[in-house]
């Protein structure tokens, strides 16, 4: 901005401009500063501040400033310090704009400063010094600041979030707060929350600004930034809810209060820890009034049919894992509303509580007072229940009395953290279980993740033109997508609304007790789990991918880019075969026809070498066996994989020269899945192949 030329200074110009008559000039320096000549000029040539900064913005062509419409977020991105250097006032901003009110639109290194700290393109409007002055001292004032966010973001009944206290089962009322700005800024932040379906608040501190996030459909979205003086406040008013100690910001602390929206009562969960000089807190929500049935959790139908049949036992463990927020209670709690039939006894211990169920007795864990999950649940064991949920299996101890529990008729529902299903067997086995004892009471394990659903009211629809990003996606997971997510105000423009779960359920079958006895690793436990109908977790979310009920991208972001096993178990890659047969010219035709078709082949010209290969290497479509062999023949091959756990339903095709109806059936019998003359055609052979193939999907 360039001001007025001459050595008078450039306010006195511009006044005298629009003056009528002639004046003296008043005695200013044309070096003072705009703030300390802005007064000395309206007084001498009677204008008011008003009159003085319209002309002031008349001749550098800028807007007025609008003080009172200011937008309180812009205050955050400089310090107060800055601002009062400068004599500016934050109005608004944008992505690439940063508007403030000034007195000097010639100060040049404002324009700079304020430039390289905001990272924005400076505007600036034109307001009197004092008017920036009040605004600032306002603005900047902790107790100011919140009612001035307060003021941007609607009317806040204070009444909006009540506190309750829990006498009994029973909630009441407490004496209301007084309705300080503080008070309001936190009720909003709740109901809000609250409203928005956020399952966790993040209240989180910054260098100069802090953050408050919500967690929807199990993703962190930005709901507002806050000035650190009064975020600090917030948290605190939090801290006297939940009845913390406000004066200790140095440790961790727990607590949890009841609040009430509208009619409905909530739990809130509390949180806080040390976080660079200032404390972060996390609120978790539960409402407890809002546990749904197994049906209502539109768990898919093959998945619901193999819970329901683990449901049916009357003593084991049961497990369900997976990650903090994946929906493990509210899955459990479902299985216990369909087995609260009035006729067996149902007593939980949990912490916390996060639903009241009718005809359940639940237990909360008091580590404090001595309650414990081990403590409670060996007391639970003198109330003759029939079924037991444990909230969480965290130690040996409460690992040991649980497994007790199921080995004396008892039928033990609970959660631990672990990746999958599969792998339920070795947490349990950390924990200090021993794996005879784990094969002996482990009856089936759930591994659950959710993921989001399109929004129904923006979801489009894929017509055949994927993006790069979406053709990269199906050529990794095998499946085209079938709709797309765009984002709308329903959704918060995420593009989604609403959760889908994602079941992978393990039913602990005679073959899997003695795989984990004989403690067999992750890869052998899951090949059998899924040769016993298990789906895994990623073909149930592709089931949902097809179903046009959530995309791709959203399966990827929930259970990762790490395809490296397919939902067959074996490797990625072309199918593999592994031709044992003494012949030498036989095993490179049977070569030469299944690479044709796309197989990957592996060779044993004997029934030893055979066996060897398959105690390190289970990762076959199919074994081709030869019958007449020298040395270890065909039929005694077949037992001895059929007698092991690796290799017990690996698909075997028997070849045979010697063929009839009576030793065709003998073979089938002894566990063989096809049967095929060594004289039949190429064509018919490979027919045999593919059936076999097919059914041991």
């Amino acid at each position: 901005m360039t001001p007025p030329s001459g050595s008078v200074h450039w306010l006195v110009r511009i006044a005298e401009r629009a003056s009528e008559g002639e004046h003296e000039r008043p005695g200013i320096s044309a070096g003072a500063a705009a703030a300390d000549a802005w007064s000395v000029v309206a007084k001498w040539f009677e204008l008011n501040d008003d009159e003085l900064a319209a002309l002031v913005a008349d001749y550098f062509r800028l807007d007025v400033a609008d003080l009172s419409g200011a937008d309180p977020n812009a205050a955050v991105l400089i310090p107060e310090m800055m601002a009062r250097k400068h004599r500016v006032f934050p109005i608004a901003e944008d992505e690439r704009t940063f508007v403030v009110a000034t007195c000097d639109p010639t100060n040049v290194e404002a324009e700079r400063a304020l430039g390289f700290s905001t990272g924005r393109t400076l505007r600036f409007e034109v307001a009197a010094p004092g008017v920036i002055q009040d605004a600032l001292d306002e603005r900047f004032s902790p107790e100011r600041a919140v009612e001035t966010l307060l003021g941007g973001l609607g009317d806040v009944d204070e009444d909006a979030v009540r506190l309750v206290e829990e006498i009994g089962p029973e909630s009441i009322s407490e004496d209301e707060v007084s309705a300080t700005p503080v008070v309001k800024l936190t009720n909003l932040i709740i109901r809000d929350a609250i409203m928005s379906g956020a399952s966790d608040i993040h209240i989180e501190p910054g260098r100069r600004l802090g953050a408050v996030r919500y967690r929807v459909d199990g993703v962190l979205r930005k709901h507002m930034d806050l000035p650190m003086a009064a975020l600090n406040r917030i948290i605190s008013r939090v801290k006297v809810l939940a009845k913390l100690d406000i004066a200790d910001r140095l440790r961790p602390q727990d607590g949890k209060a009841r609040v009430q929206v509208k009619t409905r009562g909530y739990d809130l969960r509390v949180s806080t820890i040390p976080a660079g000089g200032a404390e972060k807190c996390v609120i978790r929500i539960l409402d407890s009034s809002s546990s749904m049935s197994l049906d209502d959790l539109e768990i898919p139908g093959p998945e619901l049919a193999r819970l329901r049949d683990l449901l049916t036992n009357r003593d084991g463990i049961v497990v369900v894992t997976g990650p903090t927020g994946s929906g493990k209670t509210t899955t459990l709690y479902g299985a216990l509303r369909e087995l609260a039939d009035g006729r067996v006894n149902i007593m939980t211990v949990e912490d916390p509580i996060e639903y009241e169920l009718p005809g359940v007795t639940q237990t909360q864990v008091q580590t404090k007072q001595g309650m414990t999950f081990a403590s409670a649940l060996r007391a639970m064991l003198r109330q003759d229940p029939d079924v037991i949920l444990v909230g969480e299996i965290r130690d040996r101890e409460t690992a040991v009395t649980a497994a007790q529990a199921a080995m004396t008729g008892h039928l033990v529902l609970t959660t631990v953290h672990a990746n999958d299903a599969v792998a339920s067997v070795a947490r349990l086995a950390d924990m200090g279980l021993q794996f005879g004892t784990i094969a002996q009471v482990l009856r089936g394990a759930i591994a659950q993740r959710l993921l989001r659903r399109v929004c129904a009211n923006c979801a489009e629809a894929v017509n055949g033109d994927l993006t790069e990003e979406e053709q990269a996606l199906a050529e990794r997971h095998g499946q085209a997508p079938v709709v797309r997510a765009v984002g709308c105000t329903e959704c918060g423009f995420t593009g989604y609304r609403g959760r889908l779960p994602v079941n992978e359920v393990m039913v602990a079958s005679p073959r899997i007790a003695q795989a984990v006895e004989q403690r067999k690793g992750w890869a052998t436990l899951h090949r059998v789990a899924m040769q016993g109908g298990m789906r895994t977790l990623h073909a149930v979310g592709i089931g949902w991918v097809a179903s046009g009920d959530t995309t791709l991208a959203e399966v990827e972001r929930v259970l990762g880019q790490d395809l490296a096993a397919n939902d067959d178990g074996a490797s990625v890659g072309p199918p593999r075969v592994l031709i044992v047969d003494d012949a030498e010219e036989a095993r490179l035709m049977m070569r030469a026809l299944l690479e044709k078709d796309g197989f990957e082949v592996d060779e044993a010209s004997d029934g030893h070498t055979a066996l060897d290969r398959l105690k390190i290497d289970q990762d076959y479509k199919l074994v081709v066996l030869d019958l007449a062999m020298p040395g270890l023949d065909g039929r005694e091959v077949l037992d001895q994989i059929r007698g092991s756990v690796d290799t017990s339903a690996l698909p075997v095709l028997i070849r045979t020269a010697t063929g009839n109806d009576a030793l065709e059936a003998e073979l089938l019998e002894a566990g063989a899945d096809d049967y095929v003359d060594k004289s039949v055609d190429a064509a018919r052979f490979m027919a045999r192949v593919h059936a076999v193939t097919r059914r041991a999907l």
